[in-house]
């Protein structure tokens, strides 16, 4: 089947998506989504995703997957070679709770839209920003102890999981908030060693359509 991601270059939540696909090693196209000019919004992508958010994924058969942790446990299930989660029900519940600090407790305090909703009630720039940093640093101050109890190498084990699937886009977008990740060095040693791997290279927001030429 053919895949087809709807994807915005410098969104952390379709880069978590690239990431499983590229992990899994699978082919797609892209139709680009300009979340900054406000593509979502409109009726055609709309009619796909009600919502009005990317990622969204077509699966080839005639169906529109949206939320990219759906995502990622639809291509598990669908592709489960190679695993993005351990074998055993006790690793895998690991790997999903350090995934769901980022998708559940640090990004959606941080996201656009939230953003956009602080400086319509009057905060300002600084303060949105003051704000952003203070979550996502209480999540790395969490995973931080989880990737020492549990990485070698990765955020879990030796082998890229789910885990990094959703840790590697957000220290990513941690630079927005000016966060020195010096401050986690185990968060910083995954993100230094996923930098050497393929499929994490070519997930990477400059190697995709519409990013800025350097």
């Amino acid at each position: 089947m053919t895949l087809t991601l709807y994807n915005f270059w410098a969104a952390t939540a379709p880069y978590r998506v690239r990431i499983g696909l590229a992990l899994k090693g699978l082919e797609f196209d892209t139709v680009p989504v300009d979340l900054r000019a406000g593509d979502q919004h409109g009726e055609a992508y709309r009619s796909r995703n009600p919502q009005g958010l990317a990622p969204a994924l077509e699966t080839g058969g005639g169906e529109l997957l949206t939320q990219s942790l759906a995502i990622l446990e639809w291509l598990e299930e669908t592709y489960p070679e190679p695993a993005l989660l351990p074998a055993d029900p006790l690793g895998r519940a690991h790997v999903r709770a350090m995934a769901n600090i980022v998708a559940c407790d640090i990004h959606p305090l941080n996201n656009v839209r939230v953003q956009r909703a602080l400086e319509g009630l009057g905060v300002s720039r600084d303060d949105v920003t003051a704000w952003c940093a203070r979550w996502v640093g209480d999540g790395f101050d969490a995973l931080e102890i989880l990737v020492n109890r549990h990485g070698e190498g990765f955020a879990f084990g030796a082998t890229p999981t789910l885990a990094d699937c959703l840790l590697i886009p957000q220290v990513y977008a941690a630079a927005r908030y000016d966060l020195d990740m010096s401050r986690w060095p185990a968060l910083k040693a995954v993100a230094e060693h996923a930098a050497g791997h393929p499929a994490f290279e070519a997930a990477h927001p400059r190697n995709q359509p519409g990013a800025p030429k350097a």
